[in-house]
C-alpha cells in the first residue's frame, strides 16, 4: 500500500494516473484497481474528497428528474443501483427517506404529471402524485400552501465522506499510488505523458482528467476546449440535532434550469440541512459563505418549515459544484492521445461514481489500454458515522474488547478515542483537521470543537499528522 504526501514521486512509467481524488477520481482508481495495472491517483490537497465531494447535498438520486436520453441520466441511474449495493458491502450509511417534489402553486401542481412522466422515461416508474392532505399526513410541520406532492419512494441520504474514502482505501488497498499534496503544473503529451507536479515529474502512458472545478484547465494542456467550468457556490444551513423530528423525508421543490433549488433534508449524521444556494461565480476558491446567501436559505426555509427557523444552528458551508455550458456529463476519449476528460460532473456525480468509473475504463480500453484479466477487490468495512446504525460507544461488545470504544472524546458527535485512533492509523490517514472530522465526525457537532477540541488536536499531532504527514507503506 502506498500514499505520499510529501518528497519525490516515484521514478517509475504507470499505466494510467488519475488526475483528482474526489468522489469520481477514487471511484476510478477503484475501477482500474481490479486490474493489474500500475495506477497512480494524484491531487493537490492533502486529503482526497476535499474539493467538491465533501460538499455535496448527500442524496442518493434515482435520477427520476435527469434529462432523459442523456449520458448523465443513464450513468446516474446506473450508480444509483452500483452505490447501494457497494454501501451494503461497505457499511457506507444509507437511509432510504424517500422524497417530496412540494408544489406551492398552481403552476408547480401542473407541472407534476409532466416530472413523472420524465421520471417514467428515465426508467423510475414509481413516483405518485400526492394530494394536500396526504402530503401534509406524510410531512404536518410542512408549512403552509402546499398544494401537493410528487412521491419519490426511492431517494435517499447518504455519507459521501465515507463513500470517497471507501473507494481510496479499496484502490490503495488493492495497489493504487495515491500521492497527495500534489498539484499538476503542465503537461507534455508523448510516450509517455510527462506530467509536471508540485512534488516533480510524473510519467504515465494513459491520463485521466477527474479534476472536478479543474477539469477544463487540464483539459487545456492536452490542447482541448470542449468545456469551461464555471463555478456554482451552493451555500448550506445545517440545524441542530433537535431539529431532527421535524422532517421526516427529503423535501425538494419543483427543479428550475439552475438546479434541484432549495431543499429541506435529514442527513445520516442526525442534522437537517437547507439549501444549496446556486450562484454562478468567476473564482474557484470563493468556499465562503455569505450575509445574502443564507438570508435567501431563511427566506426559503421559512416557507417550506416554518418551524426549522426556530432551530439552533450548527454550521454553514459553501461547495461549488462544476458547472459547464453543457446540459450534460462532458466525458470525452482522445484515443490518439490516451486521454479521457471527465468533465462537467455537477451534484449527481457522487450518485453516478461508480457508473462513471466503469464508463471511463471503457473508453480507456478504447484508448489502447489493455487492462488483463480482472481480479476481485480485498473488501473493505467502513467505520459507521451513521446515527441509524449502531455507533461504537454504543456497542458493549466492542467496548469490552478495547476500552478506547468507551471513552468519549467529541461529546456533541460521541465520538471516541478508540475512533480517532482508528482514523489516524488507517489505510488513508486524515493529514488535516478537517480531514479527521470527515472520518469520524469529531469537531463537527454544536459546538464546532470548543470544548473538544484541544483534546482532539492533542490526539491527532500525537500521531505525527501535523498537516503534512508522509505515510509510506508499501506491500
Amino acid at each position: 500500500m502506498t500514499v505520499t504526501t510529501t518528497g519525490s514521486l516515484p521514478d517509475e512509467v504507470y499505466d494510467v494516473a488519475i488526475v483528482g481524488a474526489g468522489v469520481v477520481g477514487t471511484a476510478i482508481a477503484r475501477e482500474l484497481a481490479g486490474h493489474r495495472l500500475r495506477i497512480a491517483l494524484i491531487e493537490a490537497s492533502d486529503d482526497v474528497g476535499d474539493g467538491t465531494s465533501k460538499a455535496n447535498t448527500a442524496i442518493l438520486h434515482t435520477g427520476f428528474d435527469a434529462t432523459p436520453d442523456t449520458l448523465e441520466a443513464r450513468l446516474v441511474r446506473d450508480g444509483y443501483h452500483r452505490l447501494n449495493a457497494y454501501a451494503a458491502e461497505t457499511g457506507i450509511p444509507v437511509e432510504p427517506l424517500g422524497a417530496l417534489l412540494v408544489a406551492w402553486d398552481t403552476e408547480q401542481l401542473a407541472a407534476l404529471p409532466a416530472l413523472a412522466d420524465k421520471a417514467a422515461r428515465n426508467g423510475y416508474h414509481l413516483t405518485r402524485i400526492l394530494g394536500t392532505d396526504a402530503v401534509y399526513a406524510r410531512e404536518p410541520r410542512l408549512g403552509p400552501g402546499a398544494l401537493g406532492a410528487l412521491d419519490v419512494p426511492g431517494e435517499s441520504i447518504i455519507c459521501p465522506w465515507t463513500t470517497t474514502l471507501a473507494y481510496a482505501t479499496q484502490a490503495v488497498r488493492s495497489g493504487v499510488h495515491l500521492h497527495l499534496h500534489c498539484a499538476v503544473r503542465d503537461i507534455v503529451p508523448g510516450d509517455p505523458h510527462r506530467v509536471a507536479t508540485t512534488r516533480g515529474p510524473l510519467r504515465t502512458r494513459h491520463l485521466v482528467n477527474a479534476a472536478g472545478l479543474h477539469a477544463d484547465t487540464i483539459d487545456r494542456l492536452l490542447g482541448h476546449t470542449d468545456f469551461t467550468v464555471t463555478p456554482r457556490r451552493g451555500q448550506l444551513i445545517v440545524f441542530d440535532k433537535f431539529a431532527r423530528g421535524l422532517v421526516n423525508s427529503i423535501l425538494l421543490p419543483v427543479p428550475t434550469a439552475l438546479g434541484k433549488g432549495v431543499l429541506v433534508a435529514p442527513t445520516v449524521y442526525g442534522n437537517v440541512m437547507l439549501g444549496p444556494t446556486a450562484e454562478d461565480l468567476d473564482d474557484k476558491r470563493a468556499t465562503g459563505s455569505t450575509a445574502e446567501g443564507l438570508a435567501l436559505l431563511r427566506e426559503k426555509g421559512a416557507r417550506i418549515m416554518p418551524e426549522l427557523l426556530d432551530e439552533e444552528i450548527t454550521a454553514v458551508y459553501a461547495g461549488l459544484r462544476a458547472a459547464t455550458e453543457h446540459g450534460d456529463y462532458r466525458i470525452r476519449a482522445h484515443p490518439a492521445q490516451r486521454y479521457v476528460s471527465v468533465g462537467g460532473i455537477r451534484s449527481t456525480g457522487l450518485t453516478a461514481s461508480l457508473a462513471i468509473a466503469a464508463h471511463v475504463a471503457g473508453l480507456l480500453t478504447g484508448c489502447g489500454l489493455d487492462t488483463g484479466p480482472a481480479r476481485d477487490l480485498e473488501p473493505v468495512r467502513m467505520p459507521n458515522l451513521g446515527e441509524a446504525f449502531p455507533r461504537p460507544y454504543q456497542r458493549a461488545e466492542l467496548i469490552a474488547a478495547d476500552p478506547a470504544y468507551g471513552t468519549i472524546v467529541c461529546h456533541c458527535e460521541r465520538v471516541t478515542r478508540g475512533e480517532i485512533r482508528d482514523a489516524l492509523t488507517s489505510t488513508v490517514p486524515p493529514g488535516s483537521l478537517g480531514g479527521l472530522q470527515r472520518r469520524t465526525r469529531a469537531l463537527g457537532g454544536r459546538c464546532q470543537g470548543f470544548s473538544c477540541g484541544a483534546d482532539v488536536r492533542a490526539q491527532f499531532d500525537g500521531h505525527g499528522a501535523s498537516g503534512t504527514p508522509s505515510v509510506e507503506v508499501r506491500r
